[in-house]
């Protein structure tokens, strides 16, 4: 059973497992790594799934479960058309879950095979990851009330990357560690980002939007090394960051006709541990050589120190310590609680009556 911790504000941290959110959609896993005709697997929620490419380039998800007996249907085959379990060879539509054929039945049974279904969920590409619509325990299948998140880009020549990294701690230490302010100079120390000696007073701008909050347009931080390389145009900078439920943190910087946009997600692998996943798209410096795989090598630097942390993290919570959100770095992380409070309720109920004006240093 999780632990929760009470703050004087009433919000709830929990400690080693977090309640999920359902109905929504989350990035399974790269599709660089779907093949036709191979099999792949994956966690998301406790959930386990089986993930192809079909031979016409549609990706699938499916329950990795046989409904006839559980064997995994990861252990059998699939031809590009069919999932086959390879305990008794049935075969499965696998974008609908349909079973087209039971090799066993004869011409007496009176079975109609295709009125049996193996669980499958919706499931889209985008940006390089295929990400799947989980329905709630108990829902078979649920089909999408939205559409699929895909990461805003402002011109047709841009630049990619991709970064991944385990957490071994639950969703919600995850996120609140992703949009915490103030552990910047202390975690992410480095030549090329920032000192504990940058250390200045912040203030920022939030409003309230649909199931999230945002960062209101501004200019980012000036004692960050990667900010003032924009500088090198000539043009103001602007920055807007952007939370929405369940685990979406946008950025997106503009300086003149130059932009960077990111889409990071914290993803529940089970209730006690989580992913960060991280697609970047960028016109900046465009023409310049290598520098795409000099943003993947730092990029990687710095979501590591995250993982680090976090790891350091997990051992203290171990011994189910008390934990505390102040005022006014962690007020995002509150707004983040009750939101989900919210979610989970149905009452769509938002912490921020309107725009926020909140004070740290970092």
């Amino acid at each position: 059973m999780p632990f929760v911790t009470t703050t004087e504000a009433g919000v709830p941290i929990q400690g080693p497992s977090a309640t999920l959110i359902y109905d929504d959609w989350y990035p399974a896993l790269r599709t660089d790594t779907l093949q036709k005709g191979r099999l792949a697997t994956a966690m998301l929620l406790d959930l386990p799934l089986v993930l192809g490419r079909r031979s016409d380039g549609r990706i699938f998800a499916m329950r990795d479960s046989c409904p006839h007996r559980g064997i995994p249907l990861s252990e059998g085959w699939f031809d590009g058309k069919r999932v086959t379990c390879r305990y008794h060879g049935w075969e499965f539509e696998p974008c609908s879950g349909q079973c087209e054929l039971i090799p066993s039945l004869t011409s007496v049974d009176k079975l109609d095979a295709t009125r049996i279904y193996a669980t499958a969920y919706p499931c889209e590409e985008r940006d390089g990851h295929a990400w799947v619509y989980v329905p709630g325990p108990g829902r078979k299948r649920g089909d999408a009330d939205r559409a699929a998140p895909e990461l805003a880009k402002f011109g047709p020549q841009y630049r990619t990357a991709h970064l991944s990294a385990d957490l071994p701690c639950n969703v919600d230490h995850g996120i609140i560690g992703l949009m915490d302010p103030a552990h910047g100079p202390f975690v992410h120390q480095a030549w090329w980002w920032r000192s504990r000696a940058s250390i200045r007073e912040k203030t920022k701008k939030f409003e309230p939007i649909l199931e999230g909050f945002r960062m209101s347009a501004h200019a980012p931080s000036g004692n960050s090394a990667p900010y003032k390389l924009l500088g090198v145009y000539g043009q103001p900078v602007e920055t807007t960051i952007d939370f929405v439920l369940p685990n979406r943190r946008t950025e997106t910087i503009r300086c003149g006709d130059k932009w960077f946009s990111s889409l990071t997600t914290v993803t529940p692998v089970t209730s006690s541990t989580c992913r960060i996943d991280v697609i970047a798209a960028w016109n900046v410096f465009y023409h310049v050589p290598f520098v795409t795989p000099v943003a993947k090598f730092f990029g990687a630097k710095f979501v590591r120190q995250d993982q680090v942390t976090m790891i350091q993290q997990a051992e203290g919570l171990k011994h189910n310590p008390s934990l505390m959100l102040i005022d006014d770095a962690d007020k995002p992380a509150k707004w983040y609680f009750a939101l989900k409070q919210a979610r989970l309720d149905g009452t769509g109920k938002h912490p921020m009556d309107g725009p926020v004006e909140l004070h740290w240093r970092s």
